[in-house]
Order: C-alpha cells, then sequence, then structure tokens
C-alpha cells in the first residue's frame, strides 16, 4: 500500500524541501473578486417576462464585484446550465425560466441565494 501523502507529491512536483510549509497566505478579498466573496452576500433569483417581447428570463441579483469578476461567474453558470445570457451592472441575465437550476449551481458554487 502506497502511503504518499498529497502534500508530498506535491512538494515533489514543485520542488520543495520536505520541511517547507506548503500552506498558502489567505488572499484579501477586495470588491472585484466574486469567488472571494461566495456566501458572505445574498444573492436574489428573479424571473422578468416584461420588456423582452414575451420570453422569459431569469435575472441574479446582489453581485458587489466587478464586471470581469461577474462574466467569470456567468460564464460557468450559463456553461452548466447550457443556456445563453449575460453579465453586467452587477446582475447576470440567463435566458429562459432556470430559477431552480440557477439556485442549484449557486449553492454548489458556494453562495447564498433566493428565489423571489
Amino acid at each position: 500500500m502506497n502511503n504518499t501523502d498529497w502534500k508530498d507529491i506535491l512538494g515533489k512536483a514543485f520542488n520543495l524541501p520536505d520541511d517547507a510549509d506548503t500552506t498558502a497566505p489567505e488572499p484579501v478579498a477586495d470588491k472585484g473578486d466574486a469567488v472571494q466573496q461566495q456566501g458572505k452576500q445574498m444573492l436574489d433569483i428573479i424571473l422578468e417576462r416584461k420588456g423582452r417581447g414575451g420570453k422569459q428570463a431569469t435575472i441574479i441579483t446582489g453581485f458587489t464585484c466587478d464586471d470581469e469578476a461577474l462574466k467569470q461567474v456567468a460564464s460557468q453558470l450559463k456553461r452548466s446550465l447550457s443556456v445563453g445570457g449575460s453579465a453586467r451592472g452587477g446582475e447576470i441575465l440567463i435566458q429562459g425560466d432556470f430559477r431552480q437550476r440557477v439556485l442549484d449551481q449557486l449553492k454548489l458554487m458556494g453562495f447564498k441565494a433566493r428565489i423571489i
């Protein structure tokens, strides 16, 4: 049975000495990092029907990060749901009524969310 630890394997991969501390310092969460803000803010999931030519859109509001970080979260959501959408101004728009699936995905990603 192989008795190696993942830290030993990681140390060998990066040529670290055996007694080196492999823990990285905690990065400071700034306004621009959505990943660091996971679980610290409540996101609202809303279904919107007006002004879209009769089509439905799921809107996720409550993000306090910059647009680049928001686009990364939106991209991950759109890929996992296989739908289109956009992100800007602190909101993510997902095309169609995907409220429950968006809620499940956001919780898997570590965000607090609720359907309104």
